[in-house]
């Protein structure tokens, strides 16, 4: 049947599947019955004609808490090509759909290993994909769709999915561009009606177009209800309305087909063989397909090779809810004994078929959450607990199964389950230890920071009651969370020595990696030294576990080690990509780029900032999305790209102030005094920097408070305001004398040379430039500026030019542009000719390019870049074919070459 009202949308979806690979696809939005099946049918229609091959898949509400089961559907028709993945995409994929046994597959390697298939497979024939009802999909294939629909670059490879107005779904963040489809206007409602009910009465035509509304199912599914005067309740909703059609519809079918047709609405697949033959229990004797033939005349369903399937999800919805419970029971009884062999289908099953407490159910839906929890599906495995609980004959084993499932929720993202499944948990006569879970549970959302303050007190507290007990693991967890709020937010000097007093007595010994960071975390000055030795100790084995590593990168960014902070988290990344643990990895790379942009290197900080941006926002952690936005907005401003820094800050900023998140807010200012800087506002500059001297100031951390104080007395010196610098000084040096903090004492050595009086000046100069700032370029290359600049002022101009001379080359090198400027228009000053700056090649890559094309001059081949970076290794290919002439090079050999002299710095 013709589509009415429909030509724009069709249009646009002409387009896409007609040019596969310039658009990712489309999320076709709209309420129950307004045409999102019919439009999907039309594309794929349009997309076979166009020789595209199409892969499906439907979400169903009784699929909803199976692991998988959307992917499974897509991928099933490609299956074979899952056995020629690499060997880490394609066991997670194996483990995932339940092919094979092996560790837990991480939900990224899943997507990565969907992505690389799919990519394989449009390589052949360009890819419709097709996802409906996305609502209903499980959590675990909604989330691999969407991390495919994100990467889909240069591809063949199209995706329409449907929602349903209303709904939630992680395919929302996707990248696809939404699509919404309103109801018809009245000209085209009454040409669809006259067209699906031509004989209609003028009274009965009237009534119809103003119930529909526009909506083309009502329209097409009401005339036979509005003759019947008991058949709408003009009260009840749309939807409502049409289910009660939908109802009546199958009251009038003889008992067995609607036996069949319940049978086949809580079935969790459209298989026939499934439904008839747990139709035939429900009867006593053999189900033949003819059962179905009244509902298929019906229009309620429609019969394919093997498949059963309901004209429209209203309709599957409807059918049990008008069903007694009895009769549902009966039916779900008999789908568990029908598939028997599906462990987990059975298992649900059982349970939606029991009214009270059976610890033999809760038992069977446990052990399906923990086969759910193996193939990687934490939110199957939630939903598999909490209904285990409901069942629970016992009140501790109900509790237990509540808070792990509680757990799970925390792990996907799910805070308001969360809250509820403990709230739960805690109406229940928890054992201290139980309560001490429940307590600390949700600690994992944003590090705690939507909670109060005193919130860390009471973790401080209970970390120590718990280690009382003897639970010395749990008490480390505990005790982290809390340090970790010491980072985001501030809870004062009383509630951080309650923290190290727990720290001290717990049996964990000082070298722990955890201890380290807990440390550092609290009392970055009081234990840096402490933090610091342990930090070089542990220095020779990074690279041995990236949990480990990121512990100890996040330590050095707390003490001001930020060349042992860059090297640490560098080494975290590699096993973190590897096992898949995006969330982790958005972090290291988070302190990773943070320190290269405070060491200089900006050549490698752009792309990691980059890269720690999108999985930031990619894996739900805003106030983490918000540091790394304004690491770019740090970098932007020493770059000289002053608009696109003071975009970057604001926008970091809007994610930080709500909560008031200190770190972001810190280096926002940081970003915005660079920029200032930069553009010559000292003033300015003095005023955005010092604010991250204010214990009182949101935009104050700790720890980061510390670490900016070279730039604070440039602004101080040309703003004319070094007095007022000097009292800060005085506070920094006391703080000094209890840390060896490199960053620190690079700053104070800094500004103790520049404000020193004339006698002092050199030895002091001298002194900062012999001080160990290996790793360290910038501080280096801002050192030689300003002794430069202070040896021109006394009239040794010849000595100046060296130092000039050492600073321009170092700050061209390192892509500070205003500080490169600086050294140039000295060293005219001081009689010497200094030919501007030519740009950059690296300059003309993007970050995401940069990236690529740092991988590749590593010797990476393109699937070994994908998979670092989670991209197809087709879509790798496509951007070194625009590097390379980008760069004026035409093989990897000359691209190795080519980065390595612009990464070269002096003094690195």
């Amino acid at each position: 049947m013709a589509l009415f009202g429909r030509e724009a949308e069709l249009r646009v979806l002409a387009e896409l599947v007609g040019h596969p690979g310039e658009h990712r696809g489309v999320l076709v939005q709209g309420e129950a019955g307004i045409g999102k099946s019919a439009l999907v049918r039309e594309s794929v229609g349009a997309a076979q004609a166009s020789g595209l091959r199409v892969l499906t898949t439907t979400g169903a509400e009784a699929e909803q808490n199976l692991a998988y089961a959307g992917l499974h559907q897509l991928l099933y028709p490609v299956r074979a090509g899952v056995e020629v993945l690499p060997d880490p995409q394609r066991d997670a994929l194996r483990g995932a759909l339940g092919l094979a046994e092996g560790a837990e597959p991480s939900a990224y390697l899943v997507g990565l290993a969907t992505l690389t298939l799919l990519a394989e497979e449009a390589a052949v024939q360009p890819l419709l994909v097709v996802a409906e009802d996305v609502h209903w999909l499980d959590r675990a294939s909604a989330d691999v769709f969407g991390f495919v629909a994100r990467r889909i670059e240069v591809e063949p490879i199209v995706m329409i999915a449907t929602l349903r107005e209303g709904e939630q779904s992680s395919m929302r963040d996707a990248g696809l561009s939404p699509m919404p489809v309103g109801r018809l206007s009245d000209e085209v409602a009454a040409e669809l009606l006259d067209s699906v009910a031509p004989g209609l009465r003028a009274e009965v035509r009237a009534q119809v177009l103003q119930e529909a509304a526009g909506n083309p199912l009502a329209l097409t599914e009401l005339p036979a209800a509005v003759g019947d005067p008991g058949g709408l309740d003009l009260m009840l909703p749309l939807s409502d309305r049409l289910e009660r059609t939908f109802t009546a519809r199958m009251a009038a079918l003889p008992a067995p087909a609607r036996t069949a047709l319940l049978v086949a609405a809580l079935n969790q697949s459209d298989s026939a063989a499934e439904t008839l033959a747990a139709t035939g229990l429900v009867l006593g004797s053999a189900a033949e397909p003819e059962i179905l033939t009244p509902a298929v005349e019906a229009r309620l369903v429609e019969l394919g090779v093997g498949t059963v399937t309901f004209r429209h999800p209203l309709m599957r919805s409807a059918i049990p809810a008008a069903a007694t419970f009895a009769e549902r029971r009966r039916a779900h009884l008999a789908l568990a004994e029908t598939l028997r062999e599906q462990a987990d289908r059975r298992a649900w099953h059982r349970a939606a078929a029991t009214a009270g407490a059976d610890e033999g159910v809760a038992a069977e839906l446990e052990r399906a959450a923990d086969r759910a929890l193996h193939r990687g599906g934490a939110a199957a495995a939630a939903a598999a607990l909490e209904q285990a609980a409901r069942l629970s004959e016992d009140q501790d084993r109900l509790a237990l199964r509540l808070l792990r499932a509680a757990e799970l929720a925390v792990e996907s993202g799910r805070r308001d389950t969360a809250e509820r499944l403990v709230r739960e948990a805690q109406a229940h006569d928890l054992s201290p230890r139980r309560r001490a879970a429940a307590s600390w549970l949700l600690s994992g959302f944003e590090d705690g920071m939507r909670e109060d303050v005193s919130r860390v007190a009471e973790l401080a507290e209970l970390a120590g009651s718990v280690a009382g007990d003897g639970h010395v693991e749990p008490a480390m967890r505990i005790l982290w969370g809390a340090a970790m709020r010491c980072f985001w937010s501030e809870p004062g000097p009383e509630i951080r020595r309650a923290l190290l007093g727990v720290a001290d007595r717990l049996p964990v010994r000082d070298d722990d990696p955890r201890m380290v960071a807990v440390a550092a975390y609290v009392a970055p000055f009081d234990r840096g030294a402490h933090v610091i030795d342990g930090l070089r100790r542990l220095a020779g084995v990074a690279g041995a576990d990236p949990e480990t590593d990121r512990f100890l990168g996040s330590a050095a960014l707390q003490v001001g080690a930020f060349d042992l902070a860059a090297r640490f988290s560098a080494a975290a990344a590699p096993g973190l990509r590897a096992r898949g643990r995006l969330g982790l990895l958005a972090r290291a790379l988070a302190v990773q780029a943070w320190s290269l942009a405070r060491v200089g290197d900006l050549v490698r900080a752009v792309p990691v900032a980059a890269e720690a941006v999108q999985l930031a926002q990619e894996t739900g952690q805003p106030f983490m999305h918000g540091l790394a936005m304004a690491v770019q907005g740090e970098i932007a401003a020493l770059k000289g790209e002053h608009e696109e820094a003071r975009r970057l800050a604001d926008e970091a900023e809007r994610a930080g102030l709500a909560a008031g998140a200190r770190p972001v807010l810190a280096t926002v200012q940081l970003a915005r005094g660079l920029a200032s800087l930069s553009e010559g506002r000292y003033e300015d500059a003095f005023a955005d920097l010092v604010r991250m001297l204010d214990p009182a100031d949101a935009a104050s951390q700790l720890a980061l408070r510390a670490y900016c104080v070279a730039e604070l007395t440039e602004a101080a010196v040309r703003a004319g305001r070094a007095d007022d610098l000097r009292g800060i000084l005085h506070e920094l040096e006391a703080l000094a004398a209890a840390t060896p903090s490199p960053a620190l004492h690079a700053g104070l050595r800094y500004a103790s040379a520049v404000l020193a009086p004339r006698e002092e000046a050199d030895k002091l100069f001298r002194a900062a430039l012999g001080a160990d700032l290996t790793g360290w370029p910038a501080e280096r290359g801002r050192v030689h500026l300003a002794f430069g600049e202070w040896l021109r002022r006394q009239r040794r101009v010849v000595e100046s030019r060296a130092h000039l001379r050492t600073a321009r080359d170092t700050f061209d090198a390192l892509g500070w542009v205003a500080w490169a400027e600086r050294a140039r228009r000295e060293l005219r000053s001081a009689g010497e000719s200094s030919p501007n700056r030519g740009p950059d090649a690296l300059e003309k890559l993007t970050p995401h390019e940069l990236s690529i094309a740092q991988l590749a001059a590593e010797g990476l081949t393109n699937r070994e870049i994908g998979q670092r970076l989670y991209l197809s290794h087709r879509t790798v290919g496509t951007h070194l074919h625009r590097i390379f002439p980008k760069l004026g090079v035409s093989s990897r050999a000359d691209l190795g070459r080519i980065l390595q002299n612009l990464e070269e710095t002096p003094y690195r």
